[in-house]
């Protein structure tokens, strides 16, 4: 049986590249082989213990890649051909698909927790952070690369970049409406520039890290806030002259970035929750109006299936936006342990790293 190399789940704190077989192919599924692919928050949160895999699991959920293989009822596609897959990824036919919730295909508990609908590479599937992944439903989920763009230029359109837009969607911002996010990691900072496309023409974001601010401006973000140097809900109500912001994007998955995402709100707000969150929230009382605020908290997960990284790959080839510079190192996949050990510590000002086969 041919063998592959793939990073796989052992233990909290142990992700390793080991060699395990290459999938068989079912009749609706394709083989793609990677090309590029990347690591992303919710991996951490796996590799942590903070979210539950099976051990042995292959973990990765952003695949760049070529069509190795397809399954004998697949049409419409060819051997040979470069596509991407989301994140998520919907079989097409279930109640959650047929209600309009792709992502939400295969929601349901499992070890005690909720399983995060449509996201089955590296969660209830093998992913991708391997040489080859199986790709289900490959029709509803495959889309192809057009020849003018890099493997870079599409690598963030699997899972960042459509959640971070997906964030700003879910918010509903108009033109001319003022938005806070609260964490620039990758997700915040495409999350800025889903805002910013949407016409929101005051966006505020905070962090800490000084190379974040450096890439939130390059992605048009109006004013910085270093939640380090002082009350990040104070000086938000300051730079809205008191009357706070139509839209905040939580977008790390902490008490503290959601409760200072719903302070800022202007009565009848928005609050568009992002975070992968790993303990129970409180909402304040007073923070809440006592529930008669009129405020709207709403949370998102990653659209994917093709239509929506066709839409994707359409704003990339358009030069409206540009996320390569978010690619600041690159491993192969021989040193992603490595990769692991830089990005979960974020180190060395990371954001996204690389990862080519």
């Amino acid at each position: 049986m041919p063998k592959m190399k793939a990073a796989i789940f052992v233990e909290p704190g142990r992700i390793v590249l080991e060699s395990k077989p290459v999938p068989d192919v079912g009749p609706l599924d394709a083989l793609v082989r990677i090309t590029t692919t990347t690591i992303c928050g919710t991996d951490v949160h796996i590799l942590k213990g903070e979210y539950p895999v099976a051990r042995g699991l292959t973990i990765g959920h952003e695949p760049v890649g070529i069509i190795e293989k397809l399954g004998s009822a697949v049409s419409g596609y060819e051997e040979g051909q470069r596509v991407i897959a989301g994140a998520i990824t919907p079989s097409g036919h279930s109640y959650a698909c047929l209600c309009g919730q792709h992502s939400q295909d295969g929601a349901g508990t499992r070890h005690g927790f909720k399983a995060m609908g449509g996201w089955k590479f590296g969660n209830t599937i093998d992913g991708c952070q391997a040489e080859f992944v199986l790709v289900p439903d490959a029709m509803v989920n495959l889309s192809p690369v057009p020849d003018s763009l890099s493997d870079e230029q599409v690598l963030m359109c699997p899972d960042i970049m459509s959640t971070g837009f997906s964030g700003a969607e879910s918010g509903g911002i108009r033109i001319g409406d003022t938005v806070a996010i609260f964490a620039l990691g990758p997700i915040g900072l495409c999350a800025a520039a889903g805002a910013r496309l949407m016409g929101a023409t005051t966006i505020i974001g905070v962090d800490t890290i000084p190379e974040r601010f450096v890439m939130a401006r390059r992605l048009g973000i109006d004013h910085t806030v270093d939640f380090a140097q002082g009350d990040p809900v104070k000086a938000i109500m300051a730079l809205t002259d008191g009357r706070g912001v139509d839209v905040a994007i939580e977008a790390l998955g902490t008490q503290a970035t959601f409760e200072g995402a719903l302070r800022v709100l202007r009565p009848g707000g928005t609050l568009s929750s992002l975070g992968v969150y790993s303990s129970d929230l409180r909402i304040p009382l007073d923070a809440f109006a006592a529930g008669l605020g009129d405020t709207r908290i709403v949370t998102t997960l990653c659209p994917g299936g093709k239509e929506r990284m066709r839409r994707l790959m359409d704003v990339v080839a358009s030069g409206r936006v540009d996320l390569r510079p978010m690619v600041t190192h690159r491993f192969p996949l021989d040193r992603i342990e490595e990769a692991y050990e830089l990005f979960s510590h974020q180190r060395d000002g990371v954001l996204k790293v690389a990862i080519t086969t």
